[in-house]
């Protein structure tokens, strides 16, 4: 696989899959794999697009995404309820073609254990408008306001996610 996705994916078979990864999966990564879905679905990539979320923690394996942030996505229009904590396993580089941190701190566990080649990055370098080595920040201790910010993060990102993924599947992006 190239480092960037894009030019050995066009014409395979294989759907590109993008995993996104935060420390115990119960709130940012899954919000962020519920919002890139949709996009992804929106974009006319969700037939060749598969993305999932884990931690890098186990500490809430097999619970549901924090209940704050499955209403912050309810009160958006997202659907979070069948999420399920999971904890990212090594050998999942070999089934994902990007792997996409919240924070550096996860970022530099992800790197420790990714093969050479794996193309694991900051979600928020998909945005544009964010600054270089930008995080989406961990809500949990906080309130509310804390898991809406983080909300309009994500989906800020997602679309230069989904942009990136249409170019990986040689598909031109569409917006809907």
């Amino acid at each position: 696989m190239s480092v960037d996705g894009a030019g050995d994916r066009a014409g395979t078979a294989r759907p590109y899959r993008i995993c996104l990864v935060c420390l115990g999966n119960i709130c940012r990564s899954p919000m962020a794999e519920v919002v890139l879905r949709d996009v992804l679905e929106r974009r006319g990539l969700g037939d060749v697009v598969v993305v999932d979320s884990a931690g890098t923690g186990g500490w809430h394996v097999g619970e549901p995404m924090d209940e704050r942030a499955a209403a912050t996505l309810a009160a958006a229009g997202y659907d979070g309820s069948r999420h399920r904590a999971r904890r990212f396993e090594p050998e999942w580089f070999a089934e994902r073609d990007l792997v996409l941190a919240m924070d550096r701190d996860n970022l530099r566990t992800l790197r420790r254990l990714a093969p050479e080649g794996a193309d694991v990055r900051l979600l928020r370098s998909f945005d544009p408008d964010a600054p270089e080595d930008a995080e989406v920040p961990d809500p949990y201790y906080g309130g509310r306001e804390g898991f809406v910010r983080v909300l309009e993060m994500i989906e800020a990102a997602a679309e230069g996610v989904a942009e990136h993924a249409a170019r990986a599947v040689g598909r031109a992006p569409e917006r809907r």
